[in-house]
């Protein structure tokens, strides 16, 4: 399926694609699979991570695709286990190893963990730094980041991270630190976009996708596209991998856009843990 997938500038003179294929929760013996269908029907990013286990999967859907490595975007996150510089520069060759490439297209720090590491994160991100600087990562960035810890990055660190993936949707819209984002150039990126499904049976969502003649799934993902986001869905069903790619093909009007927005609930519609207290490492 022919489509066109803007892409958005970063702050580093890269560029990402502003819609990626997610592969939080896919098993590793579906992973391969889903993402060489997502490659096949035109998706050119895919995000993973170490603490997801299936980033070598991901690199053997991409090379089953038959795509160069340079025309797929690839984006994986660092172990929360791993924040110690050390320990980082090993989890990253072994990032490297399991995709089997030299590089990384953008690389995050998965949480930061402020009640872990004495609070050290801005250690991590130099450590980031380092990645960037030898070329082994094109960009890189931060995931689950508040305004207090970017507001500390700015102070203490050399590199502004190219981006800032955070839990954003309908329900969450998660705007002071989207705003953050805008203000110092941050690009957004939005994961759980559709809040786990949860705002699909939502009556708001269900009369505009009437009204356009969408999916629920389709209007809420195109409400970030216009929001200026970047988004990964993930599905391991072939039509559902498809359809979630055809949003480029039609637009919300203002008032639709508001009607979505309004249905913000503040920290009672966050799903996933807040980044002020979340300390899972892995066992």
């Amino acid at each position: 399926m022919a489509t066109t997938i803007p892409d958005i500038a970063l702050n580093d003179g890269n560029t990402i694609p502003q819609l990626g294929f997610g592969v939080y929760q896919i098993s590793p013996a579906d992973t391969a699979d889903s993402v060489r269908t997502a490659l096949d029907v035109g998706y050119r990013h895919i995000d993973t991570a170490e603490m997801y286990g299936n980033e070598a999967e991901v690199g053997h859907g991409v090379r089953a695709a038959g795509l160069a490595r340079e025309d797929v975007y690839i984006t994986s996150k660092l172990n929360n286990g791993a924040h110690r510089p050390e320990d980082a520069r090993a989890a990253f060759q072994a990032t490297l190893d399991a995709l089997r490439g030299d590089y990384i297209d953008l690389f995050l720090i998965h949480w930061p963990l402020p009640t872990r590491y004495d609070g050290d994160f801005v250690a991590t991100w130099k450590v980031l730094e380092e990645f960037q600087q030898d070329g082994r990562a094109r960009s890189i960035g931060v995931s689950n980041f508040q305004v207090p810890h970017l507001d500390r990055l700015a102070a203490e660190a050399e590199v502004v991270p190219a981006v800032n993936q955070i839990e954003a949707h309908p329900y969450f819209v998660n705007d002071e630190v989207r705003e953050y984002g805008v203000k110092h150039g941050i690009v957004t990126q939005a994961w759980s976009p559709i809040a786990q499904g949860a705002v699909l049976g939502d009556p708001t969502v269900a009369d505009l996708a009437d009204q356009v003649a969408r999916t629920p799934a389709q209007v809420v993902l195109r409400w970030h596209v216009q929001r200026g986001d970047v988004i990964f869905p993930k599905s391991t069903t072939p039509k559902r991998i498809e359809e979630n790619l055809r949003i480029f093909d039609f637009e919300l009007d203002d008032a639709a856009m508001e009607r979505l927005t309004q249905l913000d609930r503040g920290e009672s519609g966050r799903q996933g843990p807040h980044p002020d207290s979340f300390d899972y490492l892995p066992g």
